[in-house]
């Protein structure tokens, strides 16, 4: 199912250069099971036009709080009533600051005071306009007034100045509206959590890895700060965009090797949950080389290797003493699922572990989990693993 199915979106539109990317965006909620009504502000007809909004939703767009197509002709109360969310993009600081004083005088300000259902917003603006003490002002009293503000982020802008103000791309809106429905089953909890593969070097050219590609880890990175969490994700060598990292909720830590993970976990034990999903390598190498080791015709180098530290181990020790984080194991076995998991669960001291078969799942954007506990195991069908990760944060926050 579309993460967005059934909910009917309320996409309202002010003035600026950014409209060009609400065409994007409302394709991007129609295919992700919304449907999109589109309202604009006199000046967002400047830079886009009715008809194309029109052409993209499937539904007329409305422009002005006069409109007799309305039965009623009270548009700002009959179109605001029917959304789950009014989702104003973009939102300029004009029409911010209007909403933040509760000020109405055109149709998409009037909806936004009119309305009964949540309102979230994604400013887009000139740098100078952002950081203008007004602005902020403004900022400060739309949180306090428990409107959701996605963005902005910092970048070129059409003035031909860089800086914060730009506004987030359509598929960074998506993920925020996404998320914006996903349930804070985790809201006020920090979650630590390892992704993705070590590297563990050979010499200056040349290591040992393995196939994790960190989607994983990533997914539950996501899913834990749809859930309302702070994330610190501590990442090995992957090349995956920080998810959600927009919304200030996340701080990700690259490391390569073993070591390194190990260290930066230890320095993160403050954390509510532990999702220990990194791919670790069980060993490193003692003898690496300052230099390339050339090739020789008749012999192969000779490689000692020492027993890397056990991240998920020494966290479960100090849960032990303190009472968290909460340790979710994971497990990437190629055979014997069962029975591996369970020896891990009793090996590693902690109360939950998710199993899987490692090379179904390398690389792959589906998995299959098998989720051990003391009480009993669960199969989980096949399902992306944003859907599963999602799952399994529903299932850790009754746990903690």
């Amino acid at each position: 199912m579309n993460s967005l199915q059934g909910k009917k979106i309320l996409l309202a539109m002010s003035g600026g250069i950014a409209a060009f990317k609400v065409a994007e965006l409302a394709r991007s909620l129609i295919q992700e099971g919304s449907s999109v009504q589109v309202v604009m502000s006199e000046a967002a007809t400047q830079f886009m036009t009715p008809v194309t909004m029109q052409a993209l939703t499937g539904q007329p767009v409305y422009t002005s709080q006069w409109d007799s197509r309305i039965p009623n002709n009270m548009a700002h109360i009959e179109l605001s009533r029917k959304a789950d969310v009014i989702l104003v993009a973009p939102a300029s600081a004009d029409l911010m600051a209007k909403i933040a004083l509760g000020l109405a005088d055109d149709l998409v300000s009037t909806i936004c005071l009119a309305r009964e259902c949540p309102l979230v917003v994604v400013p887009a603006m000139n740098k100078q306009m952002w950081e203008n003490t007004a602005t902020q002002r403004n900022v400060a009293q739309l949180n306090k007034d428990q409107v959701t503000v996605l963005g902005p982020t910092s970048g070129s802008q059409a003035c031909g100045e860089n800086g914060m103000g730009r506004m987030l791309e359509a598929s960074e809106i998506l993920e925020g509206v996404i998320a914006f429905f996903q349930k804070k089953v985790l809201a006020g909890k920090k979650v630590l959590i390892t992704a993705g593969p070590t590297y563990e070097a050979i010499d200056p050219v040349r290591g040992i890895t393995n196939k994790s590609s960190g989607k994983m880890g990533f997914a539950i990175a996501r899913a834990a700060i749809e859930a309302g969490a702070n994330v610190q994700l501590i990442a090995g060598p992957c090349h995956i965009n920080t998810p959600l990292e927009f919304t200030g909720q996340v701080q990700r830590i690259n490391v390569t090797s073993a070591q390194e993970m190990h260290a930066a976990v230890m320095k993160h034990l403050d954390a509510d949950v532990f999702f220990a999903v990194a791919a670790v390598a069980d060993w490193s190498v003692k003898n690496i080389k300052d230099e390339k080791i050339k090739k020789a015709d008749s012999s192969s180098p000779s490689l000692e290797f020492v027993i890397n530290p056990d991240i998920l181990a020494d966290v479960a020790k100090a849960a032990a003493k303190n009472s968290k984080p909460y340790c979710v194991g994971f497990a990437a076995e190629t055979n014997d699922l069962e029975k591996h998991g369970q020896e891990k669960l009793v090996r590693k001291n902690i109360p939950m572990l998710v199993a899987n078969i490692g090379p179904d799942t390398f690389g792959l954007d589906e998995n299959q989990l098998l989720i051990i506990e003391q009480s009993g195991n669960k199969k989980t069908p096949k399902l992306n693993k944003l859907a599963l990760s999602r799952e399994l944060i529903q299932l850790v926050s009754t746990k903690i």
